[in-house]
């Protein structure tokens, strides 16, 4: 991380809360997440002389997925800080979340002292065990028994996200080991490469693939890195691509290949089904982003990814392809070159372009209200900007409807499915690219769950434009109330005075009743001193709705 301050030398003897933290920095982390408590003084301590940005949250919740906002904006592992019990179990929200999505967070707390550890003592925020409680969440839960055990977890966590499936690592260091002596200097360990796919299984898929007549790639997160491969995988073999949320814009939206994330589209799904061979790039081809149970797979599927667990799981490999998807997209894209004479020509954008016609055709009412926010915003936005979606209708329509050019600048984390990530995951975003546009976008209902982040953005000072799509409650909920018939129940909460929360938490406010309108808030937004509501009604009549 350029233009970070140095660590300073190890003194001869540190405590070993001053040392975890020298060694964060060694491993290049430049900014920690998290609120200061009597259980992590001694990492405070070390933080203080460490050079590493502390980032002050108003929830370990926060902290939690302002470290996943990080970490999927800038590609390098989020870090937050947070006390035993509460503080742990605060976090594992944003911990599920970073889970589900294979972003590389590490949780790293404080937990009891060692001779406590599992006796129901009574201590201070004390579970009966803590590792425990994070283990199905994480990729490992680990707790440093001595002071050696905390370069030995750091290096298997680093290394973990380096070269495995990134998921989140949490690592816990009881109170007396915090405060124990540590001899001698600890240094960051050698992080291993990313996995090569073997040459046999290239040829293999590629020759799956050059037989086909109908070919459909599916780009998923695990292929950010290639997307000029994926791109030339396509035009090569004339194929449509779909994204899921996290694969979105690997190969841009605006390619005449592309279906964007379209998954959740009737349309996108059908095109799907009449593929002969699919290629499924770095995706575990998750329900959560088509909503539907099963995708409609009937061709011989070519899989390629890090996790060997997704080769042959509900969707099985034909071709299976162990090894980063970057790196192996490239890989059979020289193999095809090798083994045919020249690219295909099959009709493949003809039949994307229908696809993508009926998609805008079918859309509903409310779906094309959400469409009119989605041009209005994307008019304004440069296209480097990072979009954050929360739980919510207009961001589930978004995922088909919103053009992305560019990956990790649309970040809708479906898969957990926690309300209120939205505003904590942009400050993360923000702080890890501070010269990038970054835009929250939420529900009225979702918004609530994390609004007192605001504080954290305000404090900072960051320019971030917050829309909220305002249906007075739980927007997603009435409507599956409705549609089993049942009567609804709980589904609107009242609403709150938008412009005076905003102004009680040092924010900036717009409720626009124009397109045009719209558009002057965010562009003032993305320049301001501090973070702006920017509240759309449902049915505003600028959306082409009647309220």
């Amino acid at each position: 991380m350029s233009g970070q301050p140095k660590v300073k030398p190890m003194p001869a003897q540190l405590r070993c809360g001053e040392a975890t933290m020298r060694l964060l920095r060694e491993y290049g982390v430049d900014t920690v997440f998290g609120i200061p408590g009597f259980h992590t003084l001694e990492l405070y301590r070390g933080l203080a002389q460490s050079g590493i940005r502390h980032v002050l949250t108003r929830n370990e919740q926060g902290a939690g997925f302002m470290a996943d906002g990080y970490a999927r904006a800038s590609g390098r592992p989020g870090v937050c800080v947070t006390i035993s019990g509460p503080g742990v179990t605060n976090a594992s929200t944003a911990i599920g979340q970073a889970y589900a999505d294979s972003v590389p967070v590490l949780l790293l707390s404080s937990t009891n002292a060692s001779a406590s550890l599992g006796k129901g003592w009574g201590c201070l925020h004390e579970t009966a065990d803590q590792q425990r409680l994070t283990e199905p969440i994480t990729a490992f839960s680990r707790t440093a028994l001595a002071p050696d055990d905390v370069p030995e977890l750091l290096g298997r966590a680093f290394g973990s996200f380096a070269a495995g499936r990134p998921r989140p690592v949490h690592v816990a260091v009881p109170l007396d080991v915090l405060e124990a002596p540590v001899d001698g200097r600890w240094a960051a360990r050698p992080l291993p490469a990313r996995p090569l796919a073997a040459r046999e299984a290239i040829r293999a898929g590629a020759a799956l693939l050059a037989d086909a007549e109908r070919p459909v790639i599916i780009v998923g997160g695990g292929a950010v890195g290639g997307g000029a491969a994926v791109t030339g995988l396509a035009e090569w073999l004339d194929a449509g691509v779909i994204a899921t949320n996290a694969g979105k814009g690997v190969v841009p939206d605006s390619h005449p290949l592309s279906l964007g994330g379209g998954l959740i589209r009737q349309a996108v799904r059908d095109h799907l089904a009449e593929a002969d061979v699919i290629l499924a790039l770095g995706t575990e081809l998750a329900p959560t982003d088509s909503f539907v149970e099963r995708l409609p797979i009937g061709g011989r599927l070519v899989r390629v990814d890090i996790d060997p667990g997704k080769l042959n799981d509900a969707y099985p490999a034909e071709g299976g392809i162990l090894g980063d998807a970057a790196e192996a997209a490239a890989a059979l894209l020289a193999a095809l070159e090798e083994m045919a004479a020249g690219p295909r020509q099959g009709g493949g954008r003809a039949r994307v372009a229908a696809a993508r016609r009926r998609m805008f055709e079918e859309l509903s009412p409310v779906e094309r209200q959400h469409k009119a926010v989605w041009d209005a915003l994307r008019a304004v936005l440069p296209p480097e900007a990072i979009i954050w979606g929360d739980i919510s209708r207009i961001v589930y329509t978004g995922s088909a409807v919103m053009p992305v050019d560019l990956p990790r600048r649309w970040v809708y984390p479906a898969g957990f499915g926690a309300l209120g990530c939205a505003l904590p995951s942009a400050i993360g975003a923000k702080i890890a690219c501070p010269d990038t546009p970054v835009v929250a976008v939420a529900g009225d209902g979702g918004f609530m769950f994390t609004v007192q982040e605001l504080m954290t953005a305000a404090e900072l000072r960051l320019p971030i434009p917050v829309v909220i799509w305002n249906d007075e409650g739980y927007g997603m909920i009435r409507h599956g109330m409705d549609a089993a018939g049942m009567a609804r129940t709980a589904d609107s909460p009242l609403t709150p005075d938008f412009a005076r929360l905003a102004e009680g938490l040092a924010c900036r406010f717009a409720r626009p009743k124009s397109a045009a309108g719209f558009q002057a808030a965010v562009t003032a937004a993305l320049s301001a001193d501090a973070p702006t509501l920017i509240v759309v009604d449902e049915g505003a009549g600028w959306l082409g709705g009647d309220r």
